[in-house]
């Protein structure tokens, strides 16, 4: 199934979704936040040691077949923006081999100490060979001797943990030899989640989730409850599809107070189309 497919399935639930978390988002908006936040916040991934800023800088916004939103700004645009990131405090890098960012990332890191970004990245690959060789292409393309984070992309299949051992093994082994740090997937599919919130493989979970279940998993309540089981066992969590891929675009401070309040996610990324929008997010959490 390709990400158009997912777009098209995903979209289908949406009113039903919004409808069976109503109750959810009404009793999670009516609950003060525990504390104040920014976006610039340091936070600890899990228990991987990673240390990065809570705004990660997305560059897939309707990302696929190497091309997003973020990357149609061309060379000059991406790279100018993710340093404009930068300058306002933010560490976190959301690349994927999808998007087709690897290069605007590249040309930021140029730019910065390489040991004050954290770069994420993902691969399609679903075997040993493609996931060696995307590890070895990932590095050259992004410029660096190393991955902060390397997730397995778009999954959606409830037995991937063993259908897919081999590329598994050889991110362990990479992080081993210091070729990344961190490991863990994104999915697609509720099943795929599920798998991916029992495995200690699973260091780092990429997990859709706005309060209107836009292009998510599930239903906003069945997906907290299974973040609810990744907090217990200490996983990274980032949240992705906090604006619901623009369909909260008008409704921003309901969708990051809705993921600020669930006090779950380490981390979250959104992807900014411009210096305005992204300077825009940042004032938006710290006055959330």
């Amino acid at each position: 199934m390709n990400r158009r497919d997912f777009i098209a399935r995903t979209t289908l639930g949406v009113g039903g979704a919004w409808l069976a978390s109503q109750t959810l988002f009404d009793k999670i908006l009516a609950t003060p936040l525990p504390q104040k936040f920014s976006a610039t916040d340091t936070v600890t991934l899990g228990k991987t040691g990673i240390k990065t800023s809570r705004l990660a800088m997305g560059t897939g916004t309707v990302g696929y077949g190497h091309h997003s939103n973020q990357t149609a700004l061309g060379m000059d645009g991406l790279p100018r923006l993710l340093l404009n990131g930068y300058d306002n405090g933010l560490r976190f890098f959301d690349a994927a081999d999808s998007y087709g960012s690897h290069p605007f990332v590249a040309e930021a890191l140029k730019q910065i100490p390489r040991d004050k970004a954290t770069v994420l990245t993902k691969s399609w690959s679903r075997d040993a060979a493609g996931m060696r060789a995307d590890l070895d292409r990932f590095r050259r393309e992004l410029k660096t001797d190393y991955l902060d984070i390397c997730l397995m992309h778009c999954l959606t299949e409830a037995d991937w943990t063993s259908q897919y051992r081999g590329a598994m093994d050889v991110l362990s082994e990479a992080k081993e030899k210091g070729i990344i740090r961190a490991h863990g997937c994104s999915c697609h599919s509720i099943e795929a989640l599920r798998a991916a919130t029992v495995s200690p493989w699973v260091e780092v979970h990429l997990v859709r989730i706005n309060p209107v279940g836009a292009f998510m998993d599930s239903d906003p309540d069945t997906v907290v409850s299974v973040i609810h089981q990744m907090r217990a066992a200490n996983k990274g969590i980032i949240g992705m599809k906090i604006l619901g891929q623009g369909q909260m675009r008008n409704r921003q401070d309901e969708a990051l107070n809705f993921a600020l309040s669930l006090n779950l996610l380490d981390a979250f990324t959104i992807g900014a189309e411009s210096q305005a929008e992204q300077e825009d997010l940042i004032r938006r959490i710290a006055a959330a």
